[in-house]
């Protein structure tokens, strides 16, 4: 922390008033019907048979036709090899976008059947599925106990929006072959061979820029990330990537060929995404149920830190954007358990904190597969099966009251942290009623604060000033037109090493922040500073000096944009009155005395001097002419350079802060710097 110096008509209604004897109505005549122009018969009736819907109305399928819309179609396509992986029957999914613009999904699971539909003999199961909604074999769960795709119109919805797509399918020993374009088949199922050691699917297509637009193309780094996600929502799966090196720019870090495998699942998801993140607890809450019941297992990773929260939500390994009923169950486990942590340990700040306190501050991933999940929507940003939140919350809750108890330092330090959120979203609230008041009543201010008649906040000022004496010469020397003073009843609250409770609580804090009128913290707005300079003047001692400190330490750790607006000042008053003659100086320090003894006082005749013990001994027009005239006074600015933010915040946790042995150690350290002070 440094220094420089200042210097918005309604329809009448309209009667009239009808004779006894009314004279008779001349006949009407009946008005010839109008000839029929909008004929509306059962010809208008149209039947959409097919994919024709799909191809029509796109985005009641994928949810538009933007970016995210055509990289949903490949998410259609690997969740369906994913629901082979999980089910136990493909180890590996190869993705391949060549340089024509087509994207290759390979697997090496079952592989789609080709033998003929029961229904449509003439077609087989393959050629049904790619050209008929709601068709598939997620409907039950023989064939898959946990699977991502449930409407049957998932990849079939990618045949209709794509130009071209080939699919083959190796199955007992031999290759099959059918191509479609724009989801119609461009012949029957061909039988290309004998294949001795491939089996599984592999889907080749490429976006109808019909639909998409032209210049539509997929983008290798989303892509990329979208696969990667895939292989850490599911250890037992290894994923291939490449990509053409014609798509990536010398710029583009995405890979040209990579290989995803995560044994750790999201553990490890979670640690990537946090490694430049400063934690709460260096430990990560993470486990993994493997059956729930008769549905499918639960896997999760939470950490705390010092930024903005987030969930990443996944059913069956599809992502939930917009979270759902896995999402709740995950938090009623968190915000119970370190309740129910704070109850064991008798904290009884644990009962104010709520579910936001828990997770805005905190990095989720979460993982479910159950059995015929329910959607909201084809897209399936969200889940909405009321069964996954009991089914969370009981495989999260168990560990998660393990992990505290068996490491009651991190579990303390955790609630701690969440008991601070909880503080300042009170405070914000409390901050919040007093805005609402003031919009419909006359703003209230401080009893003590004595405001000075300008209207804006330009080129006004505040004077902080300790204690009701020096408050009122303040008062008397002050131009009222710009100078508002506000006296403070001794030393403030020392907010470096106060709880948000005795911060919340202390009305000498709560008036100043109430008389400034631009909120703390997150809250604080600069626009809403009701002073253009808020200037600390305490006496020139060591209590001043303390008194200033503590008024800094307040500015820096609730106010710290006003600080950096450039807002903040210390005034300069003196300590020292010298005479001589007609002549009057006045020195801030003992050093400024002896210079001004030297330079300013000549001859013999004596210098008179005097001590001001404190400002509230001043007359009104001496603290005027030294300290509140802005063409005569000297004022600090109190600063913070960018690159010794750390350095600082060190720096008040030390002297400031609620550890004495660090101040003790300070001391000791700096001992020999001190000079002898007489007071």
């Amino acid at each position: 922390m440094s220094a420089k110096n200042d210097l918005f008509a309604g329809n009448a209604a309209v009667s009239a008033s009808i004779p006894e004897t009314a004279p008779a109505p001349k006949p009407q005549r009946t008005p010839t019907p109008a000839p029929e122009t909008n004929e509306y018969s059962a010809a208008d009736i149209e039947v959409l048979e097919g994919l024709e819907p799909v191809r029509r109305r796109p985005g009641m399928y994928i949810g538009g036709t933007d970016e995210k819309a055509l990289h949903h179609l490949f998410a259609e396509v690997i969740d369906n090899s994913m629901d082979e992986a999980v089910a136990g029957h493909a180890t590996w999914i190869d993705v391949t976008l060549g340089a024509d613009g087509y994207l290759t999904i390979v697997d090496n699971g079952r592989g789609i059947p080709v033998d003929p539909h029961p229904k449509f003999k003439d077609k087989s199961a393959l050629e049904v599925i790619m050209t008929t909604l709601h068709a598939g074999g997620k409907f039950d769960s023989k064939v898959y106990e946990t699977s991502g795709g449930l409407h049957g119109v998932g990849v079939s919805v990618v045949n209709a929006l794509s130009e071209e797509l080939v699919v083959e399918v190796a199955r007992a020993r031999k290759l099959y072959r059918q191509t479609f374009r724009r989801g119609q088949p461009q012949g029957g199922l061909e039988n290309v061979g004998d294949t001795q050691n491939r089996r599984g699917t592999s889907v080749r297509f490429k976006p109808d820029q019909e639909i998409f637009g032209k210049g539509a193309k997929f983008q290798p780094a989303r892509l990329l990330k979208m696969a990667r996600s895939k292989a850490y929502l599911f250890g037992g799966v290894e994923i291939r990537w490449h990509c053409a090196q014609e798509l990536l720019s010398e710029k583009d870090e995405t890979p040209a060929d990579a290989v995803f495998h995560f044994p750790g699942g999201l553990k490890d998801f979670l640690g990537e995404k946090l490694a430049k993140e400063r934690r709460v607890v260096e430990d990560v809450f993470a486990g993994r149920t493997d059956k729930t019941g008769k549905h499918g297992s639960v896997e999760w990773a939470v950490s705390w830190f010092a930024g903005d929260g987030f969930v990443n939500s996944y059913c069956n390994t599809v992502p939930t954007p917009e979270g759902g009923t896995h999402e709740a169950g995950f938090r009623y486990a968190l915000l119970r358990g370190l309740k129910a942590y704070g109850e064991l340990t008798s904290n009884k700040k644990a009962a104010l904190i709520t579910g936001d306190d828990v997770m805005t501050s905190a990095g989720g991933m979460l993982s479910v597969f159950i059995r015929e999940p329910e959607f909201v929507g084809q897209t399936k940003d969200k889940l909405a099966t009321n069964e996954a939140t009991r089914i969370t919350e009981n495989a999260v809750r168990d560990a998660f009251d393990h992990w505290l108890t068996a490491s009651p330092n991190q579990a303390n330090k955790l609630l701690e942290w969440v008991i601070d959120r909880a503080e300042e979203r009170l405070r914000r609230r409390q901050e919040k009623d007093v805005a609402r008041k003031t919009a419909v009543r006359k703003l209230r201010l401080p009893g003590k604060l004595a405001d000075c008649s300008a209207n804006q906040a330009d080129n006004t000022e505040l004077f902080i000033v300790e204690g009701d004496s020096a408050g009122g010469s303040a008062k008397q020397a002050r131009n009222r037109s710009n100078q508002a003073v506000l006296p403070l009843r001794g030393k403030i609250l020392n907010v470096a090493n106060a709880g948000r409770d005795k911060l919340a609580s202390n009305q000498q804090l709560a008036d100043l922040i109430q008389a400034l009128g631009c909120g703390t913290r997150s809250s604080y707005r600069d626009e809403d500073l009701r002073y253009d300079r808020v200037i600390i003047m305490t006496d020139a001692d060591v209590d001043g000096a303390h008194i200033a400190s503590l008024l800094i330490t307040f500015f820096y750790r609730e106010m710290p944009e006003m600080i950096r607006q450039g807002h903040l000042y210390l005034a300069v008053p003196p300590l020292y009155r010298l005479s001589q003659g007609g002549k009057t100086v006045y020195a801030r320090d003992d050093a400024h005395k002896d210079e001004l003894l030297g330079t300013v006082f000549k001859g013999k005749s004596k210098v008179e001097i005097g001590r001001f013990k404190g400002l509230g001994e001043m007359l009104p027009a001496q603290l005027k002419e030294t300290t509140m005239d802005p063409a005569k006074r000297s004022l600090l600015q109190v600063s913070v350079e960018e690159d010794a933010i750390a350095e600082t915040n060190d720096s008040v946790e030390q002297l400031m802060g609620n550890k004495p042995e660090a101040r003790f150690r300070f001391i000791q350290e700096n001992a020999e710097f001190a000079e002898d002070l007489d007071i």
